[in-house]
C-alpha cells in the first residue's frame, strides 16, 4: 500500500514511523513517503495529489499549508472535513477523492482512550488555528457543556464560535484578562497554540491555575512531557497528551486507506498496541 505525507517542512515528521509500524502490526506491507515543498517543488497541492495517483498511491496526509486546498479537491468530503472545513487526509478511490479530518475523529478516539467516559464538561481551548478547529469540533461531537475559546486574534475565536454554534455546539470566546477567572470555572483545559514545543517553550497558561479536578490536553507532542502536561500531572490533573493525539489520528487515518473491513478492524485491534508503544517510547510509561 503506497501512501505518503504532502507538506513544508515535514522531513522530521514521525507519520512515516506510524504507518510502517501498523502495516507491519496489521500485516499490510506499506511505504510511506514524504513531498515535501521545501525540498522539492511542488507547483499545487492538486498537481502534486494527481502526480501520486497516476504513480499507484492508495491515499496521501495532507498537512500544512494545504489542509484547507485539501477539501477543495475531494469529491466525497466525511464528517470531520466537512465541519472544519480542512482535511489531512485525501483516499484515491475509484469513484473519486474521500477527504478526511482526521485530527477531528483522532482527537475523540484518544479522548476515549485516554479519559475514558468522562464527560468533557466546560472546556477552555487555546489557540483557534487548523488544530484548534479540528478540536473544537471533536469537544462539540464528545458533548462538552461548553467550549470556550481563547486566540491573540479575537476576529478568529469570534468566527469559530459562530461555525460551532451552527452545528448545534455552545460556545463561547473570551480575551486573556478574563483567563485566571475562566480556568476557575472550567472542567477540561486545552492547548492548541505551538506554546510548549521545543521551539516555543513555555506553558500556555500559569501553572498556578491548574487544579486537581481538570483534565488537559496538550496538542503539543515534540517533546511529548511539555510543562503543560508536567504542571497538570504535578497537582494530580488528569492528562491526555499530544502523543494520543499523534497515534489516533494516523490509526484513522490508516484505517481510511484500508481497502476493506478486514483490514480496518485489524488496525482498530493494534491501535491500543501502538498507542503504548509510543506512550513507552515518547512519555517513558513504561506501564502503558
Amino acid at each position: 500500500m503506497r501512501l505518503g505525507l504532502i507538506g513544508k517542512a515535514i522531513m522530521n515528521s514521525s507519520s512515516p514511523d506510524l504507518h510502517r509500524r501498523l502495516g507491519e502490526l496489521t500485516g499490510i506491507p506499506v511505504t510511506y513517503d514524504l513531498f515535501d515543498a521545501n525540498e522539492q517543488p511542488i507547483a499545487s497541492l492538486e498537481s502534486q495529489v494527481r502526480q501520486v495517483i497516476a504513480d499507484g498511491y492508495r491515499g496521501v496526509n495532507v498537512t500544512f499549508p494545504w489542509k484547507e486546498a485539501a477539501v477543495t479537491l475531494a469529491d466525497r468530503p466525511a464528517e470531520g472535513a466537512r465541519m472544519v472545513g480542512a482535511a489531512n487526509t485525501l483516499v484515491f478511490e475509484a469513484g473519486g477523492i474521500v477527504a478526511e479530518n482526521t485530527d477531528f475523529t483522532g482527537f475523540i478516539s484518544g479522548y476515549r482512550a485516554t479519559l475514558g467516559e468522562r464527560a468533557p464538561g466546560r472546556v477552555l481551548l487555546i489557540g483557534t488555528g487548523g488544530v484548534g478547529k479540528a478540536v473544537a469540533f471533536g469537544l462539540g461531537k464528545l458533548g462538552a457543556q461548553e467550549i470556550i475559546l481563547m486566540d491573540l486574534d479575537a476576529a478568529k475565536s469570534r468566527q469559530l464560535v459562530g461555525e460551532l454554534a451552527a452545528q448545534g455546539f455552545a460556545a463561547s470566546f473570551i480575551t486573556p484578562d478574563q483567563l485566571d477567572a475562566t480556568v476557575a470555572r472550567c472542567d477540561g483545559l486545552v492547548n492548541c497554540t505551538p506554546i510548549g514545543h521545543e521551539k516555543s517553550p513555555g506553558c500556555p497558561l500559569p501553572k498556578g491555575l491548574i487544579q486537581p479536578h481538570h483534565w488537559i490536553f496538550d496538542a503539543v507532542y515534540v517533546p511529548a512531557v511539555t510543562e503543560f502536561v508536567a504542571a497538570a500531572r504535578t497537582v494530580g490533573a488528569s492528562v491526555m497528551s499530544g502523543v494520543s493525539l499523534f497515534v489516533f489520528q494516523g490509526v484513522d487515518a490508516f484505517k481510511l486507506f484500508c481497502e476493506d473491513e478486514a483490514r480496518r478492524a485489524a488496525a482498530d485491534e493494534q491501535a491500543m498496541t501502538l498507542f503504548a508503544h509510543y506512550r513507552r517510547e515518547l512519555l517513558k510509561e513504561n506501564d502503558a
